[in-house]
């Protein structure tokens, strides 16, 4: 069956001598394995360049029932990405982005609405400059509400720990070993604000964003079947 659709490029892996595998998030479909022709040819209709990590894409495609992987018959890139492709710092959130939503990105109902998000993060990724630093803690801080893991953060107090199995404050301190202290917990209130328009203004020591990264990434983990070390983390790391 031939259908058309909208996707954000995830991932390309190496399949065989001909074909790679494209990991892609559609506005139909949700995520989809697309056999990616390694060919060069100029009589391709797919142009293997524009599968970039947070790629935009117009795809034709042929779906079969109860395939895991499908094929592509035609691809268009949406819309350049100039910025993101050449800094370094944009270039390594692009790489991380696309490995986190890999991984949490797992069966959803809400497929056109996630997708209308992500293209909108790409979008605000390739034209901000100011608080990049700060972009991936406001890309989960807002994911995690079109997941339907979206923790409860309105009833903070001075003092409080927060739960991370649970997701709210509490006054004392939980039983599991799944929490954060209460300076962390302050942290969080104050980070329940940012987006992509004021991400600038919340300013962090690299030590803290480190933290508060790792506890956004325990908190998916916990709340996300089978989510794994996220290893461009890295990476990102060492540009702050």
């Amino acid at each position: 069956m031939h259908l058309k659709t909208q996707g954000v490029v995830l991932a390309v892996n190496k399949y065989n001598d001909r074909f790679s595998m494209a990991q892609v998030f559609t506005s139909e479909f949700g995520r989809i394995t697309y056999l990616l022709p390694i060919s060069k040819s100029k009589k391709s209709k797919i142009n293997r360049a524009i599968f970039f990590p947070l790629s935009v894409v117009d795809l034709e495609v042929e779906h079969f029932p109860l395939r895991h992987i499908h094929r592509l018959k035609e691809a268009q890139r949406q819309f350049p990405l100039y910025s993101i492709n050449v800094n370094p710092v944009k270039v390594s959130l692009a790489f991380f982005l696309s490995e986190f939503l890999s991984k949490v990105l797992q069966e959803t109902t809400e497929n056109t609405i996630i997708f209308s998000f992500l293209k909108e993060s790409i979008i605000a990724l390739e034209e901000k400059e100011k608080g990049l630093a700060n972009f991936h803690i406001a890309f989960m801080f807002l994911l995690a509400q079109f997941l339907g893991i979206t923790p409860n953060l309105e009833n903070y107090g001075k003092g409080f720990y927060f739960d991370l199995m649970n997701g709210e404050f509490k006054m004392s301190r939980p039983l599991s070993t799944h929490f954060l202290k209460p300076q962390q917990s302050e942290f969080l209130n104050t980070f329940k604000r940012i987006n992509y328009n004021n991400m600038h203004c919340f300013k962090l020591s690299q030590n803290d964003r480190n933290a508060i990264i790792n506890h956004m990434l325990d908190y998916y983990r916990i709340h996300v079947y089978d989510f794994p070390e996220i290893k461009s983390l890295e990476i990102l790391r060492e540009l702050y």
